[in-house]
């Protein structure tokens, strides 16, 4: 069983640890950055002693929040639909809060279960959900122009993860 502390050593031998994240839900809760400010959570949940999450929270900055506000309900509809086949496409997980077909943020994890643990399949995992969270994030930014202004939470607050 690889524990939390060989892990710890990947991420910090690839350079990516930045923290140790207190979440009373996980057996483990790192913060890791894999590009500048591009940042991810690399969990154990709590009763899952065979899973690791990789994962990832996006907030939509306020800015893109009152312009998708701003369309009529067919465009909102339209514009949910596409964000959700362009997600569903990269094979990770994910779930969208969007009250009122007004997408407030997203969030992004894939699973890894012991068996299939290795450093390599934790680096390649981490690739597939940051590439998953850019592609949602170019995709507000495609649609509703301006600078990559959203915010990325630790998904301790999200709890999604599972």
């Amino acid at each position: 069983m690889i524990s939390g502390d060989e892990i710890q050593k990947w991420l910090s031998d690839e350079g990516i640890f930045r923290q140790k994240i207190v979440d009373d839900t996980a057996v483990f809760h790192f913060m890791i950055e894999t590009a500048p400010q591009q940042f991810l959570d690399v969990i154990q949940p709590k009763g899952k002693d065979d899973m690791i999450v990789v994962g990832s929270k996006v907030q939509v900055s306020e800015e893109h929040l009152k312009k998708i506000a701003a369309l009529n309900k067919k465009r909102k509809e339209n514009f949910l639909w596409s964000f959700r086949f362009a997600l569903n496409q990269m094979s990770i997980d994910f779930t969208l809060s969007h009250p009122d077909n007004i997408l407030q943020d997203f969030t992004v994890t894939h699973s890894i279960y012991q068996d299939g643990l290795t450093k390599d399949r934790l680096m390649e995992t981490i690739k597939r959900v940051s590439r998953a969270k850019l592609q949602g994030i170019w995709l507000i930014q495609q649609e509703f122009g301006g600078a990559a202004s959203e915010r990325t939470d630790s998904m301790d607050e999200s709890r999604s993860y599972g």
